[in-house]
């Protein structure tokens, strides 16, 4: 059947059109800096005692005001919150959880049927991964390790209810968030996230900036239709003549920006130092961030805690997944009302309207006590993998290609997520990892289960290799910045270009995965398995 036209205009087109324009009418309603920062709650145990610390949290279907001119938004979250709470820990504090699904048996995000695992599937599935955790294979949130409301349902590699966190990691900054197979991209949009703070003794004995003056940021990009409610596109742009609907989407960025889950908030601060804590929690939009009273960040921090030494930073890359620990001085300003920006737009040119505004630092507050916190010039020793040592270097190739239906189809290794696995380290193995870009864009890329290490970038002839195969580099070696020098769990991978991480894979063996963080990538099909093997397994 030919679509339905008008003047020209396909019905598909047309019904896109509106649903930009009503969403755009909204954008330049919504006024900035006029809710107050939502201070994240922490989560309380269920029980407690000397051999473990037990949670139970539930997913729950709830209606929030993101913004003081919005209606009520319908959304998921841990515990009926969005984001979901703190989970606050001690190193080596061992921890159960479960993960309780308790959300309708509809979703009310559009599902594209024909992704791997979605057909003949419950709509509602969901599965917990702690991200940067050390955990367990049966407790890391595997893709297929899904569950519906009540555990009705299971998927295939479904082996417990409990999940299990040792936490036998340094100090860090985590967080958890759904991870289903297929539908990550809208459990997560829906509201599915959370903090997961890991506390230890040396960190503690900083003198580090704390209590309330120690606050996690939690940074997400949304639409919203005129009604309040999330608005996620049901087709790429321009639509499909011919393909499925809903379909997935190559990417999707937001065009109001979210803090705590706030639109463009504000908060008031004291004229003294603060530690944020700052997480990207962003489907696939990156930010630049900067103070607009020109002041720097003293970032303490990345994804797999403290730094060896502070850096001092006028602007902050993140893509998504990755966290940054900064202090901010505000000592100096008084009486100031102080940005934060971002620099960078996402999926189209950059709007000073939208994309130029995180959040606002209104330095109105009476010092309450003198600041004795401090920035120390030597924060610790990172325990970095040893590169002496290597048993395997792995080149892995991000390529692109097109479905049945002229779509994007990003792959690893050229690989579908159901092909057979390839990648099988020995457990305690230190390995080099390789990814070579050969699309046009740049690929946040997520490694389960280790914290490992940036070496170097390094370009090449994208276009020439691209036509023949043929590698030829054509820039020098280039070692990472200095804020990307810590322990990393996600390192962004540009076009053209070959980064190289090293990784231990310990402490445990097992199944896990590797994927970008681009969430309409890793749903179709930008994710792939791999094996820690024992010594003894064959």
């Amino acid at each position: 059947m030919r679509p339905i036209t008008l003047r020209g205009i396909s019905y598909a087109t047309l019904k896109s059109l509106v649903k930009e324009l009503i969403v755009m009418r909204l954008r330049r309603t919504l006024e900035k800096f006029v809710d107050s920062l939502p201070k994240l709650k922490t989560v309380k145990p269920t029980r407690k005692d000397s051999q473990k610390t037990f949670y139970e949290i539930a997913m729950k279907e709830f209606h929030e005001k993101l913004h003081r001119d919005l209606r009520p938004t319908r959304l998921w979250g841990y515990e009926g919150m969005f984001p979901g709470p703190i989970i606050d820990v001690r190193k080596d504090e061992f921890v159960e959880v479960l993960w309780k699904n308790e959300l309708p048996s509809r979703h009310f995000l559009p599902i594209d049927q024909t992704l791997h695992s979605v057909a003949g599937n419950p709509e509602v599935r969901t599965v917990v991964h702690l991200h940067g955790g050390a955990t367990p294979p049966d407790s890391d949130g595997y893709p297929d390790a899904w569950f519906t409301n009540g555990f009705a349902e299971t998927g295939p590699d479904f082996r417990r209810r409990i999940y299990q966190y040792p936490n036998e990691q340094r100090a860090s900054t985590l967080w958890y968030h759904d991870h289903a197979v297929g539908i990550t991209r809208i459990n997560v949009y829906a509201g599915l996230v959370g903090m997961y703070i890991v506390r230890d003794q040396q960190e503690k004995s900083l003198n580090l900036p704390g209590g309330d003056y120690e606050i996690p940021l939690l940074i997400q990009d949304r639409s919203f239709n005129e009604d309040g409610s999330l608005f996620y596109p049901t087709q790429p742009d321009p639509p499909l003549e011919d393909g499925p609907d809903p379909s997935v989407v190559p990417f999707y960025c937001g065009d109001t920006i979210l803090v705590n889950g706030k639109v463009w908030p504000y908060l008031e601060v004291e004229p003294r130092k603060y530690r944020f804590r700052i997480l990207n929690a962003s489907n696939t939009r990156n930010f630049e961030l900067s103070l607009d009273s020109g002041q720097s960040f003293y970032q303490i921090g990345s994804d797999g805690g403290l730094l060896a030494k502070p850096v001092k930073v006028q602007t902050i890359d993140m893509h998504p997944a990755e966290r940054v620990d900064v202090i901010i001085d505000f000592s100096q300003h008084e009486g100031e009302y102080i940005v934060l920006t971002n620099g960078v737009g996402c999926g189209g040119p950059f709007d000073p309207e939208t994309d130029a505004n995180v959040m606002q630092f209104r330095v109105n507050q009476s010092l309450i006590e003198e600041d004795t916190s401090v920035i120390p010039k030597y924060l610790g020793e990172l325990p970095l993998p040893s590169k002496h040592n290597i048993q395997t270097i792995r080149h892995l190739k991000l390529v692109g290609s097109q479905d049945k239906y002229g779509r994007p189809l990003l792959l690893l290794t050229n690989r579908m997520w159901d092909d057979p696995v390839t990648e099988k380290p020995r457990l305690g193995d230190t390995e080099i990892w390789m990814f070579m870009n050969t699309t046009a864009f740049a690929h946040p890329m997520h490694v389960h289960l280790v914290q490992f290490q940036v070496l170097e970038h390094q370009a090449f002839d994208l276009d020439l290799y691209n036509e023949t195969g043929k590698l030829v580099f054509t820039g020098p070696i280039i070692a990472p910045s200095k804020s990307d020098r810590g322990l990393k769990d996600t390192i962004t991978v540009p076009p053209g270009t070959v980064t190289r991480i090293v990784a231990k894979f310990a402490p445990y063996a097992g199944r896990y995965v590797w994927h970008c963080h681009i969430l309409e990538h890793e749903d179709y099909d930008m994710m792939r398995p791999f094996d820690v093997k024992r010594r003894s397994d064959n």
